[in-house]
C-alpha cells in the first residue's frame, strides 16, 4: 500500500495531519463551547456552526482561483497556513462569560481564509504528483493514503481535546458535568428551571453552594469551562507551527509538482507538459465534476452532523459513563493497543510473510496486548466521559478500516469487477442511509422526550440510551465515508481539466461547504420534530442522492474516458 509513491505524498499527508489534528480538536468543541459561554438555543448555536463550516469549505474556491492564476499552490498553501495560525490565536485568547463574541466571529473567519488557501491546494498538489506516469496507476491508493492523514490527525483530537478542558476545569476545582451549562445559563437569565435539583448538581462541584451563592457559582463554573475550551482552541497554534515545518522545511519532495498548468506555459523547459482538452471535453468533465459535488452535498450535509446533532444526542441522550471493559472504546490510549496488537497477529499468522514477519508479528501482539491489560487495569469501575470523545471514533475507524478497504478494492480490481468512483459514491451515499437507519431505531425509546419537551436539558438518567447506537453510527458512516471522499477528491484530480485543477478541487469543497450550511437546516429541526423524523430526514436525503447519481452514471463514466 505505501510502496512505490512519491516522497511528495508523504510531505502532504504529514502536513494535513498536523493542520486537520488542530482543525478537529476545535471542532469537538465548538459547539459546546458557544452554548456553555453564550447560553446559545441549538438553532443559534446550529447557525453559526453551519455558517462557519460553509465558509471553511467554500473559501477552497477562492483558494484554487489564486493558486491557479497568481501564486501557484505551494505558496498559496503557505500563505493558508499562516493565515490559520492568527485565526485559532485569536480564538484562543479567553474572556469572561457572554464577551468576546466578536473576537470569536472573527477568528471564524480568519480560520476559514485560511484553509480556503491551504486545504484544496493541497489537493490540487497531491495530484500533480501522480500526472507522472510512473505514478499515474497509484492515483487512487495515493488519496486513500493522504486521506488517512487527515484522520490520524483527527483521530487524536477529541482526546487533546478532553484533555485539556478537564486540565483547566481541574486547575479550578471542578469537573466536567453536561447538565450544568444549560443550568446554570437558564438560572442566570431568570428562567424556569427546578432549582432544588440545581443546587443538587452544584453542591457535587462545591459542597459550600448554597442558595445565596448559586449565581456565584454559576459564574464561575461557565467561566472555568469557557477558558477550558479556549485552552483547547490553542491545541491548534501548536499543530499549525508543526505543519508549518514539515511543508517548508520538505520542499524538495514536491517542488517538481508545484507547478500551475499557467506557470507551465510561462516556462520554456515545461511547455510541453501543458495538456489542451477540446472545448467539448472540457464541457463534458465539467459537467461531470458538477453532477459529483451536487449529490456530495447531501453526504456532507449527513456526515457532518457529528459536529451538530449527533454530538447534541450524546450529550443529552446517551449515558455519559461506562463500564471497564467497554471504556476501551473511549480510551485512545488502550483502543490504539488493541489496535496494533490485532495488526502484529495478522502478520504473525499471515501465510506470505516471511520469518522476520512473523517474529515482529508475534512480538507486537504479545506486547501491544500486555499494555492494552495494563491500562484495562487502571479503569474504575464507572468511568465518565465527555461527549466530544465520540467523534474520535470516525477516524480511528478511517484509520483502521482503510487497509480493508484499499485490499478489497485492490483484489477486485486484479479480477476486473472493481467499481468506477461514481459508482462507489452511490455506493456510499446508500451505506450513509444506513447509518441514520440505526439512530432512527436507537431514537425509538426516546419518543416522549425529544428536545422540544427537555427545553434544552439532559434527558432522565433512566432514558439514556448505549453508546453503541452512536457507535454503530460512527462505524457505518465511516465505511460510507471510505467509499465516497476519498474516491471522490481522486476523481476530481482526475477528471478536472488541467487549467482548472485548483479551481475544482475548490468545487469539491464548495459542494461540501453547502452541504454544511444545510447542517443549521437540520440543527433548526432539532427541537421541533421528534428524534426518530429528524434522523429519517438524512435517510431520505441519502437515498434520493444515490437514485440520481445512478441515473447520471453513463454521462460521469463517458466524462472520465474523454
Amino acid at each position: 500500500m505505501l510502496k512505490d509513491h512519491p516522497r511528495g505524498l508523504f510531505v502532504a499527508f504529514f502536513a494535513n495531519m498536523g493542520e486537520r489534528f488542530g482543525f478537529y480538536t476545535m471542532v469537538a468543541i465548538f459547539i459546546l463551547f458557544l452554548q456553555a459561554k453564550y447560553g446559545f438555543p441549538a438553532g443559534k448555536a446550529s447557525q453559526i456552526y453551519g455558517a462557519f463550516m460553509f465558509f471553511v469549505y467554500f473559501l477552497p474556491l477562492l483558494g484554487g482561483i489564486i493558486a491557479d492564476k497568481v501564486l501557484g499552490y505551494g505558496k498559496t498553501i503557505s500563505i493558508g497556513l499562516v493565515v490559520m495560525f492568527l485565526g485559532y490565536f485569536l480564538l484562543a485568547m479567553p474572556t469572561t462569560m457572554g464577551t468576546g463574541q466578536g473576537a470569536v466571529f472573527l477568528a471564524l473567519g480568519v480560520i476559514a481564509l485560511g484553509t480556503g488557501l491551504f486545504k484544496g491546494n493541497l489537493q490540487a498538489l497531491v495530484g500533480n504528483l501522480y500526472d507522472d506516469p510512473k505514478y499515474s496507476s497509484k492515483r487512487d491508493i495515493a488519496f486513500n493514503i493522504f486521506y488517512m492523514g487527515i484522520n490520524i490527525g483527527a483521530m487524536f483530537a477529541p482526546t487533546a481535546a478532553e484533555k485539556v478542558s478537564n486540565w483547566i476545569l481541574h486547575k479550578s476545582n471542578f469537573f466536567y458535568d453536561a447538565r450544568i451549562p444549560a443550568l446554570a445559563n437558564s438560572f442566570l437569565k431568570g428562567q424556569e428551571l427546578d432549582i432544588n435539583h440545581f443546587l443538587t448538581i452544584a453542591q457535587a462541584q462545591d459542597s459550600s453552594t448554597t442558595l445565596d451563592t448559586l449565581r456565584l457559582f454559576s459564574e464561575n463554573y461557565i467561566n472555568a469551562l469557557s477558558k477550558s475550551y479556549h485552552f483547547g482552541f490553542g491545541v491548534a497554534c501548536v499543530s499549525l507551527i508543526i505543519s508549518m515545518l514539515i511543508f517548508w522545511g520538505f520542499r524538495k519532495y514536491y517542488r517538481q509538482a508545484d507547478f500551475s498548468e499557467k506557470q507551465k506555459a510561462a516556462r520554456a523547459d515545461m511547455k510541453d507538459q501543458v495538456i489542451k482538452l477540446t472545448p467539448k471535453q472540457t464541457r463534458e468533465r465539467l459537467i461531470a465534476l458538477g453532477l459529483v459535488f451536487f449529490v456530495v452535498i447531501f453526504f456532507w450535509m449527513s456526515f457532518h452532523q457529528n459536529g451538530l446533532t449527533l454530538t447534541f444526542f450524546a450529550r443529552d441522550y446517551t449515558q455519559p459513563s461506562v463500564g471497564k471493559g467497554m471504556n476501551f472504546w473511549f480510551d485512545l490510549f488502550g483502543l490504539l493497543p488493541i489496535f496494533l496488537s490485532v495488526i502484529g497477529l495478522y502478520f504473525m499468522l499471515r501465510k506470505k510473510s516471511i520469518t522476520r514477519d512473523r517474529l515482529l508479528g508475534g512480538v507486537a501482539f504479545v506486547g501491544f496486548a500486555v499494555l492494552a491489560y495494563l491500562r484495562y487495569r487502571s479503569y474504575g469501575e464507572v468511568n465518565p466521559f465527555t461527549p466530544q470523545k465520540f467523534q474520535h471514533f470516525n477516524p480511528f475507524f478511517i484509520v483502521a478500516l482503510t487497509p480493508i478497504i484499499v485490499g478489497i478494492f485492490g483484489y477486485m480490481n486484479r479480477k476486473g469487477i472493481e467499481p468506477p468512483a461514481p459508482k462507489k459514491i452511490g455506493i456510499g451515499m446508500l451505506i450513509t442511509a444506513v447509518g441514520f437507519i440505526i439512530m432512527v431505531f436507537g431514537s425509538l425509546s426516546l419518543i416522549g422526550y425529544s428536545p422540544k419537551e427537555l427545553a434544552g436539558q439532559v434527558a432522565p438518567v433512566e432514558h439514556l440510551v448505549s453508546p453503541y447506537w452512536l457507535i454503530s453510527t460512527y462505524f457505518t458512516l465511516t465505511v460510507a465515508e471510505l467509499f465516497l471522499s476519498p474516491m471522490g477528491i481522486s476523481f476530481v484530480s482526475r477528471v478536472a481539466p488541467p487549467q482548472y485543477k485548483g479551481l475544482m478541487q475548490g468545487g469539491w469543497f464548495a459542494a461540501t461547504a453547502l452541504g454544511n450550511y444545510l447542517l443549521s437546516v437540520i440543527g433548526a429541526l432539532w427541537s421541533r420534530i421528534p428524534l426518530w423524523s429528524l434522523w429519517l430526514v438524512l435517510v431520505i436525503c441519502c437515498i434520493l442522492s444515490a437514485v440520481f447519481i445512478f441515473a447520471v452514471m453513463k454521462r460521469l463514466l463517458r466524462a472520465t474516458q474523454s
